[in-house]
């Protein structure tokens, strides 16, 4: 072998331990632009198994490799020659920076003094700095005498994988203001941006949407973290929504141009903001942060989420957890105020003659004859449907004592009272206790209220039905699920939830659009439960 040969080769297997350190780092793939003194780093790569994808320009490169670090977690290296090429480059680390995504550059650069010979040590706490915190573009600099340098390989330290980003948890208290914000809110809107997307936090936040009921939009490259399609996103009257909002919790979302600064008449000037982000820099920027919560996405919305467990449920949290278990063929009854209204957008029909509810005349205490009614013919028919009444704590008062009626035929009716502990809102029972030391309660108690935490449940239990208490979303589900397993005899859930919980207010905007054979009416309505484009 040659001497050149044999030079050429000792200084790419030189490079290939050292290259190798990113390997241990996780990093599989370098985009670059190669020349004089980086073309060793190249080849030194590829022998030590990271992809090199050769780009035809360095700004280019680096928009990939920071893509790289978005998509995977992980950064990506885009290699770079000196001068003009670290120049090319800069375009692709400022996009990296805005974007907050991981990456590293690596430049080559004029011989320099012996104090730089140690950079490639550096190596793993470029990777740290990149992904650590805020994630960004990193850079490191190889100076061209190194790259032609000699070392003892015995000398070569390997450094082990630095650990994942630390998830940090914001302050407990701010949490629990943050959801205080949320549970006064009357049009709460989840903004959900990509470092949420970034931060793997489409689970959590999937959680959050679906047992709080909160409409979400996303932004452009936080779509996907839910669904475009998922009930609750409303991207469709993105404006309005916006508008229309008055309490924002920014998931991973900053506002900027994107989102009009938060300013108005974009957003309410009253809008309330509840902002999660993991740069502290970032918090209150353009509008003050009622609750501004340093950490995380991902484990934030799990601190929110287990709090949101000790809390009361709310309709939307019941009706979601109910409608995910309820067989598509059910026959659903149903009959109260809110109950009724937001049962009949979140617990769907898929069979025609399959929903009774109060109907055109408004009834109350209809609910337990439909239901006997509906069981009765199907128990004769034999076709094994379930038939599920829902009804809110006041009009099964009406009618409750026919659950004897059911009982005494052993009709497998599942009966469902929400408990809100009134007619439309009612009262937690300290409050109940707090007005019965005001004086008489026929002056005091509000005409709404009922007496909370009503046992219904028992009422069934004493005439050899099933009955069970509910408070959690876990007790819940755990009953219903019993009862449908039980055809035998009929079963009654009490689910109670906050007293103050009501129904989200709808919105609705219309816009004439002029075509040249007709005009066209566009309405959307949000129920904050779904969107409906209607074109008449």
């Amino acid at each position: 072998m040659h001497c050149f040969e044999y030079h050429c080769l000792e200084l790419l297997k030189l490079f290939a331990y050292c290259i190798a350190m990113f390997l241990l780092q996780n990093v599989e793939y370098m985009f670059g632009v190669v020349g004089v003194p980086v073309i060793e780093v190249a080849m030194a790569a590829q022998a030590a198994g990271i992809k090199y994808v050769g780009m035809r320009n360095e700004q280019a490169a680096c928009y990939a490799a920071s893509a790289i670090g978005y998509l995977t977690g992980c950064p990506a290296v885009c290699l770079v020659v000196s001068g003009p090429g670290l120049i090319h480059a800069l375009g692709g680390m400022a996009n990296a920076n805005m974007n907050c995504w991981p990456v590293i550059v690596i430049g080559g650069s004029s011989d320099q003094n012996q104090e730089t010979t140690g950079a490639f040590q550096e190596f793993p706490q470029a990777v740290r700095s990149s992904i650590y915190g805020r994630p960004g573009a990193c850079y490191i600099d190889i100076p061209g005498d190194m790259v032609n340098a000699k070392v003892d390989r015995t000398n070569v330290r390997f450094v082990s994988c630095c650990p994942s980003p630390p998830a940090s948890l914001a302050n407990s208290q701010e949490i629990s203001e943050a959801v205080g914000v949320l549970k006064q809110a009357q049009r709460p809107l989840i903004i959900i941006g990509k470092g949420a997307a970034y931060g793997r936090a489409e689970n959590e936040i999937k959680e959050l949407v679906e047992l709080s009921g909160i409409p979400f939009l996303p932004t452009p490259m936080g779509k996907g973290v839910l669904p475009d399609d998922h009930p609750n996103c409303v991207s469709a009257a993105r404006s309005r929504s916006l508008l229309q909002a008055d309490v924002v919790l920014l998931l991973g979302a900053r506002l900027n141009w994107i989102l009009h600064f938060g300013f108005p008449p974009r957003f309410s000037p009253n809008v309330k903001v509840i902002q999660v982000d993991v740069c502290a820099e970032e918090l209150s920027n353009n509008v003050r942060a009622a609750a501004a919560l340093l950490g995380d996405v991902r484990a934030v919305v799990g601190q929110a989420l287990a709090l949101h467990a000790t809390l009361p449920m709310n309709y939307y949290t019941a009706f979601h957890n109910i409608a995910e278990l309820l067989p598509k063929d059910c026959i659903i009854v149903s009959e109260g105020a809110n109950t009724m209204d937001i049962g009949r957008t979140m617990l769907l029909n898929h069979f025609p003659r399959h929903r009774l509810d109060a109907g055109t005349f408004g009834t109350m205490g209809v609910g337990p004859g439909f239901a006997i009614a509906s069981a009765v013919l199907e128990k004769s028919q034999e076709t094994g449907r379930r038939v599920v009444c829902v009804e809110g704590d006041s009009a099964f008062g009406f009618s409750g004592m026919e659950v004897e009626t059911m009982c005494r035929y052993k009709l497998p009716v599942i009966i469902i009272v929400i408990n809100n502990n009134g007619i439309y809102s009612g009262v937690d029972p300290e409050t109940w206790k707090q007005m019965e030391k005001m004086g008489d309660m026929t002056t005091v108690a509000p005409p709404v209220t009922l007496l909370p935490e009503a046992r219904y449940e028992q009422v069934m239990c004493a005439f050899g039905g099933c009955g069970y208490l509910v408070r959690t979303v876990e007790e819940l589900r755990s009953a219903l699920q019993q009862s449908l397993r039980d055809t035998a005899m009929p079963s009654l859930l009490n689910v109670l939830i906050d007293p103050a919980a009501d129904r989200k207010q709808q919105v609705s905007y219309s816009t004439h659009m002029h075509t040249s054979q007709a005009n066209v009416y566009i309405g959307v309505i949000i129920y904050y439960s779904r969107v409906v484009v209607f074109i008449i």
